[in-house]
């Protein structure tokens, strides 16, 4: 939104924000997807949308909306597929390598955007700010093939609001001189830091816009919203926004956890599902270039109370088979404890200064193992991480049969990368396609077919080993995931995102 007077200000913060970013790079590695309603995340009893397609949208379906509700509004014309957490990473690091090209520092949020103050743009009027996004915004578009929108203005709120106003693929510029008649009539919970209850609490007193918070007097906020948070937000509502942009602190703690359409009632799947949710954790550990020093096991039970456990090694390390075996040696047996509904591994004490043990790290003989339990209030739990592998890529029964698992990335070795479109009576519909193919050829096999493979999702991409750095857990210029493993598309604050199921479904 150019405004008509071209103030030339000291400070620009843009708002880079890709579009659907989930649904957009599995239509950017799936060609048969682009144009198609793509929903992406569980398809369980408990599976959660991470990411929808526009085409998806334009029926109702969003992020963070139960994946059977979403499925009903698109129709027999959905296609769900599940998360692919190490191809969004590698998306993402070349997105804002790009990003930084152009920005040299910018403030990660996600997978998906991030703020950037260009030095450049100092003293600037909007219209060099548009032509710089617009030229951002192309290179993104024409070098990866996916579409960002971006929001500029004097500071961080502004920025990221105006984002939001230029979706989908567009850029939207906000003078400052027009930055208080721009917020006044928005709503009130556009603003950082109002949810759902402080934005009833304003509503039931009349304050609906931000303009109403900015009228109020300073006295009057404090006593709405508190002493502490009232004077910033009250300053946010008035255009006043000079937190700057800063490189993210490096993680505290890394994790990586899954929620299961059905609940664990045996030790030895509960066994494989902290196995596959500490190689997660792991992956993210070796991007980051860290050992750990303490294991937690978290354990949500059927009733939403979670058992958390630890424990602390002497050295740090990063070797996946001691962090693993640490993991293992806090499990308690379902049978003894409930149905676990959610398994996850953390780790933290997080340090460079590693020792690598030839006969794995012994523990810390000053800590053991401790347990708590809690009320399992959503306010307390982290949403899932869409970057777990919750599922091998196909299941075999007790007599055998193999059933392939809608989504699961194959490989062929006379037809090469594919991906599952569904499974069902002893056999399997594979397309194959990369990013480069254009929609590829369709082709069914019976399920035990020794040719066919789980391959890699990065083959997907068909970029260079030099460009993606064939690490499964990100890259240069991906923020850290923060340490309650939020890392999720802009429509945030998702449950049970990563629930699946072994029905096949189609594509």
């Amino acid at each position: 939104m150019v405004q008509p007077d071209r103030t030339r200000t000291s400070r620009w913060v843009l708002h880079i924000d890709m579009d659907a970013f989930f649904a957009s790079v599995e239509q950017l590695t799936r060609p048969t997807l682009r144009g198609r309603p793509v929903l992406v995340g569980g398809v369980g009893g408990r599976g959660v949308v991470a990411g929808a397609s526009y085409e998806a949208r334009r029926f109702g379906a969003r992020s963070a909306m139960p994946m059977h509700q979403a499925r009903r509004l698109v129709g027999a014309g959905a296609v769900v597929v599940p998360p692919r957490g190490s191809v969004y990473r590698v998306v993402s690091a070349r997105v804002f390598a790009l990003v930084r090209e152009s920005i040299p520092v910018i403030e990660t949020l996600s997978f998906d955007e991030a703020f950037g103050e260009p030095e450049l743009l100092a003293g600037a009027d909007a219209d060099a700010v548009t032509r710089f996004a617009e030229e951002v915004r192309r290179r993104i578009r024409d070098e990866l093939g996916l579409a960002a929108s971006i929001g500029a203005g004097s500071g961080k709120q502004i920025a990221k609001i105006a984002s939001g106003l230029a979706k989908p693929d567009g850029v939207v510029v906000v003078d400052p001189a027009q930055d208080r008649e721009f917020l006044r009539p928005l709503s009130v919970r556009k603003l950082w830091g109002i949810g759902p209850v402080a934005g009833d609490k304003l509503h039931r007193l009349g304050i609906d816009t931000i303009g109403d918070l900015a009228d109020l007097s300073s006295v009057e906020v404090a006593s709405v919203l508190g002493a502490t948070v009232g004077p910033a937000l009250h300053r946010l509502a008035q255009g006043i926004d000079d937190r700057p942009v800063a490189e993210r602190a490096s993680a505290k703690q890394i994790s990586a956890e899954s929620t299961f359409a059905e609940d664990i009632t045996a030790l030895d799947r509960l066994r494989a599902a902290i196995d596959g949710a500490a190689a997660g954790a792991h992956r993210r550990l070796l991007a980051d270039g860290r050992g750990a020093r303490t294991v937690v096991l978290k354990l949500k039970r059927s009733d939403m109370s979670v058992l958390t456990r630890s424990t602390t090694f002497s050295p740090a390390t990063s070797e996946l088979s001691v962090l693993a075996t640490a993991a293992q040696r806090l499990a308690l047996d379902p049978v003894d404890i409930g149905p676990v509904r959610l398994v996850g591994v953390g780790y933290s004490g997080l340090t460079a200064d590693e020792q690598f043990q030839l006969f794995g790290a012994g523990e810390d003989p000053t800590t053991t193992p401790t347990a708590e339990a809690s009320s399992g209030d959503e306010n307390d739990t982290p949403a899932p991480d869409v970057g777990v592998q919750t599922m091998t890529g196909r299941t075999v029964s007790d007599d055998g049969a193999v059933t392939w698992l809608t989504g699961t990335d194959v490989v062929h070795p006379d037809l090469g990368h594919g991906w599952v479109q569904g499974s069902g009576h002893g056999v399997v519909t594979v397309r194959f396609e990369t990013r480069t193919t254009g929609v590829g050829p369709v082709r069914t096999f019976e399920t035990s077919t020794p040719e066919l493979r789980v391959g890699d999702p990065l083959d997907s991409l068909d970029w260079p080993d030099t460009l993606t750095g064939r690490d499964p857990a990100g890259g240069p210029g991906v923020g850290d995931i923060p340490s309650d493993g939020r890392a999720v598309e802009q429509e945030r604050d998702l449950d049970d995102v990563s629930a699946v199921s072994s029905d096949p479904g189609t594509a």
